[in-house]
């Protein structure tokens, strides 16, 4: 199967907060936001130009949207998409949707990222 990734050109920062820590209503007007609760954190991502006051954020991040949907039967699919920036040396972080899975490189990686995917024939698109 050959995917294709939208990659966003939307900087977005991810947050991290305490678990108890109330969500800021701005976080809930972005056209994309994601938020992961958990015992011990929160963590929070958005666009870059929306500033929160959190514990510890890192900005920079671009995302690659595997361009969906994907079923719940279609395995291996962020295996393969994660292993093969591994094997470029670039870092992730990764979230998914019920349709479809989000990897974020740092900026500084994008570049390399887009050529090592090109080479495992994924297409990719601006968004």
């Amino acid at each position: 199967m050959r995917l294709t990734l939208a990659v966003h050109s939307q900087l977005y920062t991810i947050h991290s907060f305490s678990p108890d820590t109330e969500i800021p209503s701005s976080v809930f007007s972005q056209p994309v936001f994601f938020i992961g609760k958990t015992r011990e954190e929160l963590s929070i991502v958005v666009p870059s130009d929306l500033p929160l006051d959190s514990l510890e954020q890192e900005d920079d991040w671009r995302c690659l949207e595997i361009l969906g949907p994907l079923g719940f039967s279609m395995t291996g699919i962020l295996s393969r998409l994660s292993g093969t920036l591994a094997d470029a040396g670039i870092s992730i972080f990764a979230i998914s949707t019920f349709d479809t899975d989000y990897v974020l490189v740092k900026k500084n990686t994008l570049d390399a990222a887009k050529a090592a995917l090109r080479q495992k024939q994924y297409q990719l698109i601006d968004y």
